[in-house]
């Protein structure tokens, strides 16, 4: 029976084991690129503005109409449309005037271009998520390697402890004191695996993945976001505005309205309808031919209302362009700060922290074990550095997740 307990367990760790995928920063952007759902469905938007342009160059059908007679009453003879018979054939052409077509290819070429840009605005904002999920998930992974390792020494002492207290060695307050810093540490790992669920459903869907996701970051991918960048609101702004693409689309949605008045004006220019006809005996005269012009009279309707409408949107969008430029900057300001706020803090740490933390801890692990230290000094000590170990990955993550909310910002990799 133990036997096939132990084989259970094993397979199911396997699985678990070939559930999951390791994969660097770059990976994931290669595969997002190629598989994330959203970003494909959005590209139709890019195809169907295409094919509006294409729709707009071209003109209307000609229209071709036919008379037959149905019943001569002079020869008294059903449809009668032989040499002697009536019959009439005509065709007719809408030309446009007032540069309607032009107008109109320009706009949709104008919305094409927009419809680019808010998919490349969205391709942005997605990169930016992808990446501090990527991150998050690294950072909780490294929390919970270290809550895990320090769970072990501690179940392992409880059960130590449980035995020499069962014996009468030690006191049975001894046990519970390491049984309340072990569910501490249960009710810490819990709340940061809840968070790592949260964020690996995002990295799970920003992916198309059905594996978990274990993210790999080298010490030099980490160590980027700590380099100094001055603050230059100018430099940034300028950056900004020629990378953003969400900036580029309101330049551009202010041009497409300035081609939709021109093309609204020229909607209330009259157009021309030529056409030709063939007429076998009801005109003037047998076998008459004829050519017709029509062109509707532009007493009522000469599109005051929609030329109104295109010219108030129009001045929206300037304006709103205007507020976006003063919202740029507050963006730039806030996100340099926090980056800049994130790396001072973590830059008063010393680089052999990390070691210095392992080792003291080994230290004291070894000296509870040879009882040097007493249980209370041992339990403080244990919650001490897990909480300093926790908050170093912090604010590790922090000054990486901030240095991408920059690069988003500006829309440039600045480390």
């Amino acid at each position: 029976m133990k036997k096939l307990y132990a084989l259970v367990l094993f397979v199911l760790f396997t699985q678990i084991g070939m559930a999951q995928k390791t994969v660097t920063l770059q990976d994931c952007e290669s595969q997002f690129l190629k598989k994330n759902l959203f970003l494909l469905a959005s590209q139709y938007n890019i195809d169907a503005a295409k094919a509006l342009t294409i729709q707009a160059r071209i003109w209307d059908n000609p229209t071709v109409t036919a008379e037959l007679n149905a019943y001569n009453p002079e020869r008294d003879k059903f449809f009668d449309i032989g040499k002697n018979g009536q019959k009439v054939f005509s065709i007719e052409q809408l030309i446009y005037l007032g540069g309607k077509k032009r107008n109109e290819v320009k706009l949709a070429q104008a919305n094409a271009q927009l419809a680019e840009l808010q998919f490349n605005d969205v391709l942005r904002t997605l990169k930016l998520q992808l990446r501090k999920s990527f991150f998050t998930v690294y950072y909780n992974s490294k929390n919970l390697e270290n809550t895990d390792k320090q769970l072990a020494h501690i179940e392992n002492l409880i059960n130590s402890y449980s035995i020499q207290a069962q014996k009468g060695n030690i006191p049975l307050k001894d046990v519970v004191r390491l049984q309340s810093l072990y569910l501490n540490f249960k009710n810490e790992r819990l709340e940061v695996i809840n968070d790592n669920i949260e964020e690996q459903a995002n990295l799970k869907l920003l992916l198309n993945e059905t594996e978990n996701v274990i993210p790999v970051v080298n010490k030099e991918d980490s160590d980027k976001y700590l380099k100094i960048i001055a603050f230059d609101l100018k430099g940034f702004e300028e950056q900004a505005i020629a990378n953003r693409p969400d900036y580029l689309a309101k330049q551009k949605e202010i041009g497409a309205n300035e081609l939709n008045v021109k093309w609204q004006k020229s909607l209330s220019v009259p157009d021309i309808i030529l056409g030709a006809n063939y007429d076998q005996r009801s005109g003037a005269f047998n076998n008459e031919a004829n050519v017709s012009v029509g062109i509707p009279l532009p007493l009522w309707n000469k599109n005051k209302g929609n030329i109104k409408y295109a010219q108030s949107i129009l001045e929206q969008s300037k304006v709103e362009k205007q507020n976006f430029q003063l919202q740029l900057q507050t963006e730039i300001t806030s996100a340099w700060t926090k980056w800049d706020e994130s790396r001072q803090n973590y830059s008063v740490i010393k680089p052999t922290v990390n070691s210095d933390f392992e080792a003291v801890y080994n230290g004291m692990l070894t000296n509870f074990q040879k009882r040097n230290v007493s249980l209370l000094e041992f339990t403080d000590f244990m919650e001490s550095y897990n909480q300093a170990i926790i908050q170093l990955n912090e604010l590790k993550k922090k000054v990486v997740i901030a240095g991408e909310e920059l690069n988003s910002t500006i829309n440039k990799d600045l480390f």
